[in-house]
């Protein structure tokens, strides 16, 4: 019996990682998607193709035009990115305009065009930087919109969007993908990473994934950017 296809959008970070394992574990053939939107942290993309490649994945890298963001540390060089602050809810500088929306809405194009009738997504609402396309509301009105937009959709046939990491903190996201064999050393978190690709242990996102493996009771094995594969 086939395995039934699933797009699940990759950035290379711990979270996406993650969710392509469940997917694999949960009997889909995953196609990883992936964007190089301009952003600074665009080491991630190399960990997210040695991570669809060592399953055997196929994977998609789309562009998107950087002129689209504006206001956003994580595409403007101009702007900082907070290091060392307290994380709250507050909308942070780092939030990328619409870039969830943007994502599931290609996602949701490519699944429908293959005739693939899932979606997997790594957002989480515990443990993030307070961005609104992270929270369960977001996930519930745009499963709305495919439903409502889609020829799938409207003959019956929508498109199920998955996020397991939901509900989970980051050091529950960790046992997880520890428990599935996730190579955590070949995924990037940071926002600004340097040359090497090393993270620089300060940013928002440096801060919860090592919060994350110290809760899990395990060592981070993060290293410098993956090798190739070839």
């Amino acid at each position: 019996m086939t395995a039934p296809g699933a797009i699940v959008l990759l950035s290379g970070g711990l979270d996406s990682v993650t969710v392509l394992a469940i997917a694999q574990s949960e009997g889909y053939a995953p196609l990883a998607l992936s964007f190089d939107y301009g952003q600074r942290h665009v080491v991630e993309l190399r960990c997210a193709a040695w991570q669809a490649e060592s399953i055997g994945a196929e994977m998609l890298t789309l562009k998107i035009d950087e002129r689209l963001f504006r206001g956003t540390a994580l595409v403007d060089r101009n702007i900082a990115v907070p290091l060392d602050r307290a994380i709250d809810d507050q909308i942070p500088v780092t939030y990328v305009p619409a870039r969830n929306t943007l994502f599931l809405a290609h996602a949701l194009a490519l699944a429908e065009s293959r005739g693939i009738g899932h979606i997997f997504l790594g957002i989480n609402a515990l443990d993030y930087s307070g961005y609104p396309d992270c929270r369960p509301e977001f996930l519930e009105a745009f499963a709305t919109l495919a439903r409502l937009a889609t020829r799938d959709g409207v003959e019956g046939r929508a498109i199920k969007l998955h996020a397991p990491l939901i509900k989970l903190n980051k050091a529950q996201i960790i046992q997880c993908g520890l428990r599935l064999g996730v190579r955590y050393e070949y995924s990037s978190s940071c926002y600004q990473p340097g040359l090497d690709g090393r993270p620089c242990g300060r940013c928002d996102s440096c801060q919860l994934r090592r919060r994350g493996f110290a809760e899990a009771g395990v060592d981070d094995p993060l290293s410098a950017v993956p090798p190739s594969q070839t």
